[in-house]
């Protein structure tokens, strides 16, 4: 089993990232690490990590990435960013995609509040 954590450019990706490790290391697991950033990241540990390929939507991705493993990913992370009332309003945001499509728990992180 192991746990994917969808890591992003930005403080979100970043606690994604730090509650992905946090959460294969409770459950003794393996870390995946999807990574949606421009530029390459380096493996935290013994962790794999898996590349987008260009051109591909990220939401579509990561839920790729659950379909090529399922039966071995067993917990989904990823950061979310605080929205206004209005940006509430607006459909078709990453994580709604991956909260609503996964077919794995997901654990939705976020940064405190400024």
């Amino acid at each position: 089993m192991s746990v994917l954590a969808a890591v992003t450019d930005s403080e979100e990706g970043d606690l994604a990232l730090a509650r992905g490790i946090a959460e294969a290391r409770l459950r003794g697991t393996k870390l995946l690490v999807a990574n949606l950033r421009l530029s390459p990241l380096e493996a935290p540990g013994a962790a794999e990590v898996l590349e987008r390929r260009p051109g591909v939507d990220i939401a579509e991705h990561v839920l790729d990435l659950l379909d090529e493993r399922a039966g071995e990913v067993e917990l989904l992370v990823i950061g979310m960013k605080r929205r206004s009332p209005v940006g509430k309003l607006v459909l078709g945001s990453v994580a709604q995609r991956l909260l609503l499509g996964a077919e794995v728990p997901v654990l939705a992180v976020k940064t405190a509040e400024r």
